[in-house]
């Protein structure tokens, strides 16, 4: 199968950092490797693999966070096999139902629910409902996140989605690979081209 092979990095808002993704991308899958520095609430370094299945559904998350203080160094495998998701190999049924991951300020974990719905290349239409297995960084928690993403349609060369979890609503700017290029208050693309290889 065809694909792809792209880099982006992102300059993270809200932890002071920048995240960059290296992504090999197909008409079904998505495989990728990336880093991320942060400041806030402490200085951060993570380090992640992440590889779908068919139709962009999540199979492994693997994380690694290491910081200066408090904790140190957490790593976190999370697993989705036939609907049935593991967090460090212990069954985490508040998860099942999910097809995606969610990995907190990494603006890459955004693009699989968007490719497999073609919302960046919708007109404006109908909310879609996900149930996300959301990682907050830098703990690595996991929780169930109920998210809504909307497309608004077409903006020049990108598209705008909106994004709903609880209380907090943003439109997010896509590129036409499913790419976040903006995300208002979280997370803002630098200019980056295709990756070697």
């Amino acid at each position: 199968m065809n694909g792809q092979h792209l880099a982006r990095t992102w300059e993270i808002l809200p932890g002071g950092g920048y995240s960059t993704a290296w992504a090999g991308l197909t008409d079904r899958s998505l495989t990728a490797r990336g880093r991320a520095v942060g400041l806030e609430p402490e200085p951060y370094w993570v380090t992640y693999a992440l590889e779908t299945g068919d139709a962009y559904v999540t199979s492994a998350l693997r994380v690694t966070v290491e910081t200066e203080t408090g904790a140190g160094r957490r790593t976190l495998d999370l697993r989705h096999d036939a609907g049935r998701w593991s967090v460090d190999g212990e069954h985490r049924p508040d998860l099942d139902g999910a097809l995606d991951c969610d990995l907190g300020l990494c603006p890459l974990t955004n693009t699989m629910p968007v490719l497999r719905h073609g919302l960046h290349r919708s007109p404006a239409g109908a909310a879609h409902a996900f149930l996300m297995a959301w990682v907050s960084v830098p703990g690595l928690e996991v929780t169930a996140s109920r998210q809504t993403y909307t497309p608004l349609g077409p903006a020049g060369r990108s598209a705008r989605i909106r994004y709903e979890s609880g209380d907090f609503q943003s439109d997010v700017e896509f590129d036409g690979d499913g790419l976040v290029l903006d995300y208002p208050g979280l997370a803002r693309a630098l200019p980056q081209g295709p990756a070697a290889g």
